[in-house]
């Protein structure tokens, strides 16, 4: 684990529900909410956006791989580490930047027919996917480097349960509005809740420097993936890639296809709108709180046990959803335990990558843990299409299921139980 830095501590900390009522916890549910939107974009709204249009399940299911960006941001992180843009500073600029080319992009998209413009649309996707995972790479840095080590915990909590609550737009008031208007209106309301972000960041000031920046590319391309190497030895850095790898694979690609399974079960868009996605949000945000005063009291270690067998079992409740069919209550029900779980779950995992982040290479390590991360949601949640196609919805989630167990396996060694 990293060390400490000293210039990291406040004796003036916030306890109790200061911890999360404070300006430092308004800014990072801001940012996360600017951060999570794009990514739900891309899962909710593209895909029933696709749905509607006639567009085949399995080219819906290959528009994972316009999500690439996510998965390979760790390469291009030591740019925004090294290099400043001539405006607002170095985490600011960059953030600026993303967030105006995420609201010309989103609009754009809008203009187009998914069925007569697929190849437009999807190089449009992949272009939202690059800037928006661009965006995550500044906003995880200028996170670690503005809070203190104690407001880490409820930073990140609450950042996630943003990120998470971003989905209502996409996924609930975009799918309402979509049956009312036009697909080009709908894209332009979605686009225009990036401004709280984008005004956010005109408002906020620059984080403290731990040390000096790289001072060249080698540096900032070097020093991070050195750092993290030598802390315990290659075999450990191996195992903990791998378990950022596994950990929630199953979970995210029980989810790949969320929106046209309630629509093949014969669910409208308003009721996944108003009913799957409206329960699942306040129950996903409910189980991420939960989940982060959990932790400041175990410790993350317990909390990825506890909460990935949590989440691993509620997989389950869409195989029984598949076997009861089309039942509202069903829905909710099933759709409010998995958010609740996955809340739970990922204010550990999240909590867990910060903490094994140095805060000296904040972005480029911060973003090779987050880009391991989301390799299932962009390349395996690909297959899940021609996986459906085979065996059926039920089928599906078992398979889910069986894979969160390779990474609940993992949990001995990077994560030993009676450690805190």
């Amino acid at each position: 684990m990293p060390t400490t830095s000293p210039t990291n501590i406040n004796n003036n900390e916030p306890t109790g529900w200061q911890h999360y009522l404070n300006r430092s916890m308004l800014i990072c549910i801001v940012l996360g909410f600017t951060s999570g939107l794009p990514l739900f974009i891309s899962i909710n709204l593209l895909t029933a956006w696709m749905k509607t249009d006639g567009v085949d399940l399995k080219a819906i299911g290959l528009l994972s791989l316009v999500q690439f960006p996510y998965t390979w941001k760790f390469l291009w992180s030591p740019l925004m580490d090294r290099y400043s843009l001539p405006f607002l500073g170095r985490r600011r600029g960059w953030m600026l930047l993303t967030q105006l080319g995420l609201l010309a992009v989103i609009m754009a998209m809008g203009q187009l027919s998914p069925r007569a413009d697929l190849v437009t649309v999807m190089w449009l996707c992949g272009l939202m996917s690059f800037i928006s995972a661009s965006q995550d790479i500044v906003i995880d840095a200028y996170r670690r480097e503005f809070l203190s080590d104690q407001q880490q915990a409820p930073g990140v909590a609450l950042s996630v349960n943003a990120y998470k609550f971003s989905q209502l737009v996409p996924g609930s008031l975009a799918l309402i509005l979509s049956d009312h208007f036009g697909w080009d209106i709908v894209f332009i309301v979605t686009a225009l809740f990036m401004l709280p972000g984008l005004l956010t960041t005109l408002l906020i000031s620059e984080p403290k420097l731990y040390g000096s920046p790289p001072k060249n590319l080698r540096e900032a391309v070097v020093l991070p993936f050195k750092e993290f190497i030598q802390r315990k030895g290659v075999s450990n850095a191996l195992l903990i890639l791998s378990f950022i790898f596994l950990y929630k694979l199953g979970d995210s690609m029980a989810t790949a296809l969320q929106t046209p399974f309630f629509m093949d079960l014969g669910f409208t868009r308003t009721q996944i709108g108003v009913v799957a996605k409206t329960s699942g949000l306040w129950a996903g945000l409910a189980g991420g709180i939960l989940g982060a005063m959990w932790l400041m009291r175990t410790g993350v270690h317990r909390g990825l046990w506890i909460f990935g067998a949590i989440q691993a079992i509620a997989i389950l409740g869409f195989a029984l959803l598949s076997k009861v069919g089309l039942s509202v209550w069903m829905l909710g029900f099933v759709m409010a335990a998995d958010t609740f779980a996955i809340g739970l779950g990922t204010a550990a995992f999240t909590a867990y990558i910060a903490t094994t982040t140095d805060p000296r290479y904040t972005a480029t390590q911060y973003a090779l843990f987050t880009s391991l991360a989301v390799v299932p949601r962009t390349f395996f949640n690909a297959i899940t299409g021609f996986i459906v196609a085979q065996t059926g919805w039920f089928w599906f989630f078992i398979v889910c299921f069986l894979l969160t167990i390779p990474g609940m396996l993992l949990l001995p060694k990077v994560a030993p139980w009676h450690k805190k």
